[in-house]
């Protein structure tokens, strides 16, 4: 199974679009979103084409096909017109032995971290930054970045999981970091 794996689209239409375009191109079977689906929040300037509706209308037909985990913009309402679930303070995956937390990162993150075992990865948006780093005693953190609100410099991003490789890529396709587990 392929994953596609995304966060932080904050209600933009144009990224909400070149991001399922790049699900197609990709053709993974779901698509994972770690949170900030609908709004930007206060801390961020509004993104390219905020259409919150819009983003709605792309992605309930996708229902069948998208995971996802609450980020701290989401919220009830969200729900009610959301025809996935979107509440979920983690998810997990598994790939092999390993097992994959999902969050946003506000609640959980390198430094509040949840209870995972050695070898555990804690997979999480919200910095809007890429990662792949080793923290904990055996532990790693991964972060696709920012679909529409990328900071520090990097790229409007997403990764894939497929048979235990992760792929980072800029939402044309172009593959910048690559990590097997």
């Amino acid at each position: 199974m392929k994953f596609m794996i995304a966060s932080d689209i904050h209600g933009s239409a144009y990224y909400c679009r070149k991001m399922l375009e790049a699900l197609e191109r990709e053709q993974a079977d779901k698509l994972v979103l770690l949170g900030d689906i609908l709004y930007h929040g206060p801390r961020n300037d509004l993104p390219e084409e905020y259409a919150p509706k819009q983003v709605i209308s792309m992605l309930n037909p996708l229902c069948d096909r998208i995971l996802c985990v609450r980020g701290n913009c989401d919220t009830e309402v969200d729900q009610m017109v959301l025809n996935f679930p979107i509440l979920a303070d983690y998810g997990i995956l598994t790939s092999g032995e390993t097992t994959i937390y999902l969050t946003h990162g506000h609640n959980y993150n390198m430094q509040t971290p949840p209870p995972l075992q050695h070898g555990d990865i804690l997979l999480h948006g919200h910095t809007h930054v890429p990662a792949w780093e080793p923290f904990g005693e055996g532990l790693l953190y991964l972060n696709p970045g920012s679909v529409s609100i990328p900071k520090e410099n990097s790229p409007h991003s997403y990764m894939t999981l497929e048979n235990g490789t992760f792929q980072w890529k800029d939402l044309d396709g172009t593959v910048y970091h690559t990590y097997t587990i």
